[in-house]
């Protein structure tokens, strides 16, 4: 397994390639190439090729391609998801509620052990099994939890200061689907979800095709 560390767009890959070759996995093929695991995702070759080489520790068979199963346990571990964390979600209103309710996080690793808001009328409610705490009572909970992970799913204008909450309580890494990017130094690892740029060129895309389709009847 290679040493490099990983680019952005080179970690975004990855669930791709974990995804795939899970499901592969569970419909029983044992070996893949990476011109295989490539056209499946429409992804380039060589792209695939490197990103492979750089996460995998063990090297191709002839004919026959990468050890599928190996391939999913040198990917987890390299994503850190071969171990399961904790994480808490702060912000219980729809987007909040909605991650609650959403049980794929363990396939990635990621327990949800509680939830916080300010919000009277959520605290003490269990969401899918997850208890609801007030906001104020964090040091308290997370000194039993231990957690380093949060999901933030807040108001903007109150982003930054639930960041520094987060952060002050233990916290050391966050992820956050604020509609705000922030920028909070070396203080905590942070990963911002940016929903309105991916809806723009979602938008975009769709004007660009229909733009498109218009000029080619009026040819």
């Amino acid at each position: 397994m290679g040493n490099s560390k990983l680019t952005e767009n080179q970690l975004r890959r990855m669930p791709v390639y974990l995804n795939y070759l899970k499901r592969i996995s569970d419909k029983g093929v044992n070996f893949i190439s990476c011109q295989e695991i490539a056209d499946a995702n429409f992804l380039n070759q060589e792209q695939v090729r490197k990103d492979i080489a750089l996460v995998s520790s063990i090297n191709g068979v002839p004919n026959k391609g990468r050890d599928v199963k190996l391939l999913i346990r040198d990917i987890e571990k390299v994503l850190g998801i071969d171990n399961e964390n904790d994480a808490i979600i702060v912000g219980i209103g729809s987007l909040g509620t909605a991650l609650c309710n959403y049980n794929g996080f363990r396939s990635y690793g990621l327990r949800i052990v509680a939830g916080f808001d300010h919000n009277e009328s959520l605290i003490g409610k269990v969401i899918n099994g997850i208890p609801i705490y007030n906001l104020i009572d964090l040091k308290k909970i997370n000194e039993k939890l231990n957690v380093k992970i949060a999901i933030m799913t807040v108001p903007a204008l109150a982003a930054k200061e639930v960041a520094n909450i987060l952060i002050n309580n233990g916290i050391e890494a966050i992820w956050n689907f604020a509609p705000i990017k922030l920028d909070l130094g070396d203080k905590v690892i942070i990963t911002n979800m940016d929903m309105a740029s991916s809806l723009a060129s979602l938008s975009h895309k769709l004007y660009i095709k229909h733009h498109e389709n218009k000029g080619d009847k009026n040819e």
